[in-house]
């Protein structure tokens, strides 16, 4: 499955005129292709800039990543932290789990990011807050649970961010008999961010969709 609406040439111009990953993110991001399964689900180059600048704007004391995978998005994040901030990162995969935290301690992060390993949801029911930014990019079946269960411990300034959420434009085509559990939940995901007058958000059509929530 295709990660991104944007023509190829598009996509490599914009790549072409982002910063370039640093040297960990890079090396990370060539074993995660050479070793890993589904290395499409990993955050890239562009999204793990942009996760970086949301972090850098915000100034974060406590970060939250529901879905780890290999560990890109965390260690994007975790570059921009200010002193004293830390991020937690969800994962319930032991190997993708290793593989990040390996990583993580290679970038000299450790002391910074948290793998919580585990049901998310147990782990956000876990965390006292406030929540300063939350990036998610897990089972998207689960997307209306997560976003429930952050939304009460969401800081006054705090924001959420929702990965995947045009699913390689299938949520915006009729409705089928053979859409996926994945394709049904995130349809009636957006709907309900949408329809949420608790909150304001913005879909950006990066890479796969990517949706910005804060409070209303």
């Amino acid at each position: 499955m295709s990660l991104t609406l944007v023509p190829g040439a598009v996509e490599a111009y914009a790549e072409a005129h982002t910063t370039p990953p640093t040297a960990h993110l890079a090396e990370l991001a060539r074993a995660t292709r050479e070793t890993m399964s589904s290395p499409q689900m990993l955050t890239g180059a562009i999204e793990g800039r942009l996760l970086e600048t949301l972090v850098f704007l915000a100034r974060p004391r406590l970060v939250l990543e529901i879905g780890t995978y290999s560990g890109y998005g965390a260690l994007s994040m975790a570059g921009a932290l200010p002193e004293g901030a830390r991020l937690v990162t969800c994962e319930v995969d032991d190997e993708r789990a290793d593989m990040a935290e390996r990583h993580i301690a290679a970038a000299g992060l450790d002391d910074r990011v948290e793998v919580r390993r585990g049901p998310a949801i147990d782990t956000i029911a876990a965390l006292d807050g406030p929540l300063d930014l939350v990036f998610v990019d897990a089972d998207k079946t689960a997307y209306h649970d997560y976003y429930e269960a952050v939304l009460p411990k969401l800081s006054d300034h705090g924001l959420i961010a929702v990965d995947n959420v045009l699913w390689s434009g299938r949520v915006a085509e009729e409705a089928s008999a053979e859409d996926s559990g994945s394709t049904l939940a995130l349809r009636a995901f957006n709907d309900h961010v949408a329809a949420d007058e608790r909150t304001v958000s913005v879909m950006l059509t990066v890479r796969d969709g990517l949706t910005l929530i804060r409070r209303a």
